[in-house]
């Protein structure tokens, strides 16, 4: 459950991230950026993992529950990385999860 201190303090991390929308030529610098906040929030992981297959119908409450968490955040993951585009890269990647974004965008960008 988050706190409302914890929401403040996401909210000023987040900031950087507005400070410059990613636009090509500052991929590194906007990477680092959203590394940071991804850390602060212990959501990292979304950008190193790829979200499993859906559980069977069959599988536990708490199995069906943690899985719609996952991808619960891997989603608010998805909308950070695009709210910190500009346009014409929002549109190219808006369909993807943030791991195959960010694996998109390192083919893109990264040297």
């Amino acid at each position: 459950m988050t706190t409302p201190n914890q929401t403040m303090n996401n909210s000023s991390i987040r900031s950087i991230l507005e400070k410059e929308k990613l636009n090509g030529n500052n991929f590194l610098d906007w990477y680092r950026n959203l590394r940071i906040v991804l850390r602060a929030e212990q959501k990292f992981y979304h950008l190193e993992e790829a979200l499993p297959e859906a559980h069977a119908a069959n599988a536990s409450a708490a199995v069906r529950n943690a899985y719609t968490r996952r991808s619960n955040e891997q989603q608010e993951v998805a909308c950070l990385m695009l709210a910190n585009m500009i346009p014409e890269l929002q549109k190219n990647l808006e369909n993807l999860t943030a791991f195959d974004m960010l694996r998109e965008l390192k083919v893109m960008f990264e040297q």
